[in-house]
C-alpha cells in the first residue's frame, strides 16, 4: 500500500527582503502526527524565496522518510503552489533554480499542490518564525526550539516591520564535509564518445585509463587530504578507486547511487548514431530532463533524486572530513549543479574530462559550495 504524507511549508521575510527563515513538517496522512522538522534562518532574501526553500526542504524530508509516498504539499503561498502546479509560469530568474530543486526532490507524478490559508499553516509559520528568531540572537535553529515553543502564540512570518532586528547564523559552522568528486579514466568507449552507463557492458579502463588513475593517484597522495574512499559499483570506477586507494593506504566503500545513467538501446553508440536511428527520441531527450533514453533508459531527474540521497548519506557518514568520490560525468555533473542551485538544464553546459577532479563542500547549515571543477593539471 502506497504511504501518504503531508508536507506542509512556509517562509517569511521580515523586511521583504530582509531577515528570512523557512519552516517546513511532515505529517503522516492518515493519523495527523508529525513525522519530521526542518527550518533554517536564510540571512536577507524574500519571501518567496524562503517559501520556496521551505518547499524544498519539506520535500527532501518527506522523501527521506519514504521515497515511494505520495505526498500533499500545502502552503499559503499562492504563488508557490500555482507554479509548482503549473498553472502560472515562473518568470524570475531567481526563482527557476529553486523550482527545479523542489521538483527534483520527489517523483513529480507523485506530488501534488493545495493552497490553504496561513490560518491553516501555523505548524509550518512557527518554525519559520523560530529559525528567524534564532538567526536574530545569532544561533542556528534546533528542533529544541520548536519543543519550547509549542504553546507560544503563532506569530506571522511575512513581518515587513522596520523595527525587525536582523541577525545571522553561527558564523562557525565547522570543518565542512568535502566530496572530491574523480570520473573515472578512460574506457575503450571514451574517445569514440559513445553512450557508456549503467546499462552497457561494464567496461574496464583501458592503458590510458589506468595511467590517468595512477595520476591522479600520485597528485591526491601529494595533498595528502583524503580520508576515505567511495566508488560507483561499475567496473571502471571500482579501478579507478582501487588505484589511488592503494595509493593511500585506504580501502574503497562501493555507494550504488552514485552509478552512471542507463543509457537503454543507446548504450554504446555515438551521438550521431542514437541521431541517425532515434531522432524524436533524442529530440525529447535533449529537451526534457524527465524524458528517458529509448528502450527503458533512465531521465536525469531520477538520476538527480538517487544521486541527491547518495550525497545526503555521504555528507552525514563523512561529516567534517574529506571524502574521494569515483563516479561518473552524469552524477558529477549533477552534484554540481545541485551545490549551484542551477537548473536541469546547467547539465549540458559543463565539459567534465576523464579522470578530472571537481569538489564540492558541504556545511552544517545545508549550504554548499563549489570549490574545484574539472580540473585536469594532474595528468598534464
Amino acid at each position: 500500500m502506497v504511504r501518504t504524507l503531508i508536507v506542509e511549508a512556509d517562509g517569511g521575510s521580515r523586511g521583504n527582503p530582509g531577515p528570512a527563515g523557512y519552516g517546513a513538517v511532515v505529517l503522516d496522512a492518515a493519523t495527523g502526527e508529525a513525522l519530521a522538522e526542518a527550518a533554517e534562518f536564510l540571512g536577507t532574501v524574500t519571501n518567496n524565496v524562503a517559501e520556496y526553500r521551505g518547499l524544498v526542504a519539506g520535500l527532501r524530508a518527506a522523501h527521506a522518510l519514504d521515497p515511494a509516498a505520495r505526498i500533499r504539499v500545502r502552503m499559503d503561498s499562492k504563488l508557490v503552489v500555482e507554479q509548482m502546479s503549473g498553472r502560472w509560469q515562473i518568470k524570475h530568474p531567481g526563482m527557476k533554480p529553486l523550482a527545479a530543486e523542489a521538483a527534483a526532490a520527489h517523483p513529480a507524478d507523485l506530488v501534488s499542490y493545495e493552497w490553504i490559508p496561513r490560518a491553516r499553516n501555523k505548524h509550518a509559520d512557527r518554525l519559520a518564525n523560530e529559525a528567524m528568531d534564532a538567526g536574530r540572537d545569532g544561533r542556528q535553529w534546533q528542533p529544541a526550539d520548536s519543543r519550547a515553543a509549542l504553546d507560544a502564540p503563532a506569530r506571522t512570518g511575512k513581518d515587513t516591520s522596520a523595527n525587525a532586528a536582523p541577525g545571522w547564523g553561527d558564523a562557525d559552522l565547522g570543518k565542512p564535509a568535502t566530496l572530491v568528486l574523480l570520473r573515472h579514466g578512460e574506457t575503450a568507449l571514451t574517445p569514440q564518445k559513445r553512450f557508456s552507463g549503467s546499462g552497457g557492458g561494464d567496461p574496464e579502463l583501458s592503458p590510458a585509463g589506468l595511467r590517468q588513475a595512477e595520476a591522479a593517484a600520485a597528485a591526491l597522495a601529494a595533498r595528502g587530504t583524503i580520508e576515505a574512499v567511495v566508488s560507483s559499483p561499475l567496473r571502471r570506477c571500482r579501478e579507478t578507486a582501487a588505484v589511488v586507494a592503494g595509493r593511500l593506504g585506504l580501502d574503497v566503500r562501493i555507494e550504488d547511487g552514485l552509478r552512471e545513467t542507463d543509457f537503454g538501446a543507446w548504450e554504446g553508440l555515438t551521438f550521431g548514431e542514437v541521431r541517425e536511428r532515434y531522432p524524436d527520441d533524442l529530440d525529447a531527450w535533449l529537451g526534457s530532463t524527465r524524458v528517458a533514453p529509448t528502450g527503458g533508459g533512465e531521465a536525469f531527474a531520477t538520476v538527480a533524486r538517487r544521486v541527491a540521497a547518495a550525497r545526503d548519506a555521504l555528507t552525514a557518514r563523512y561529516a567534517g572530513r574529506t571524502v574521494l568520490v569515483v563516479t561518473h560525468v552524469t552524477p558529477i555533473k549533477t552534484l554540481v549543479r545541485l551545490a549551484l542551485g542551477a537548473p536541469p538544464e546547467a547539465l549540458y553546459r559543463m565539459e567534465l574530462s576523464a579522470a578530472s577532479l571537481s569538489a564540492v563542500a558541504y556545511y552544517a547549515d545545508g549550504n554548499a559550495s563549489l570549490r574545484l571543477l574539472n580540473d585536469t593539471s594532474h595528468l598534464r
